[in-house]
């Protein structure tokens, strides 16, 4: 399987989390769930995949805070991240955790491509275009 689809299934348990996210003691069992529904949902994924899935989703949310507070910075001042379409709030969030966060070292165009190319299949006709801006400016 592709990195793009293990990233397309990684996202689809971020967006999960964003509605239905638990607290304090919740959250590892509502993470263990989301990741295990979409990993066990549509396609096999590789155990390399798996993993992936896994690490992307529990770092994001690890890093959510200064996450939200990255994406923050570098909207227009009349908006607010609540104010994001849920899809495009949880792609950049992936996004930035793979640019800022992950260990692995994954080339920011590609990050930035991936990102688009979800946005083009998840969101709105703007979507991608609203993706692309902020991550590029993430990333200069």
């Amino acid at each position: 399987m592709s990195r793009f689809l293990a990233r397309e299934v990684a996202f689809k348990a971020i967006f999960q989390l964003d509605i239905n996210h638990g607290d304090g003691e919740e959250r590892k069992i509502y993470e263990d769930i989301a990741i295990d529904t979409v990993i066990n949902t549509g396609k096999k994924l590789s155990e390399e995949d798996q993993l992936y899935v896994d690490q992307t989703v529990r770092g994001t949310r690890t890093n959510l805070e200064e996450i939200d507070q990255i994406i923050s910075a570098h909207l227009k001042k009349s908006w607010t991240l609540q104010r994001l379409a849920t899809v495009d709030r949880n792609i950049l969030r992936l996004a930035i955790y793979e640019i800022k966060f992950a260990e692995e070292s994954i080339p920011k165009g590609i990050i930035i491509n991936e990102a688009v190319e979800i946005a083009k299949k998840y969101g709105t006709d703007d979507s991608s275009s609203f993706i692309n801006g902020i991550l590029a400016a993430i990333v200069n």
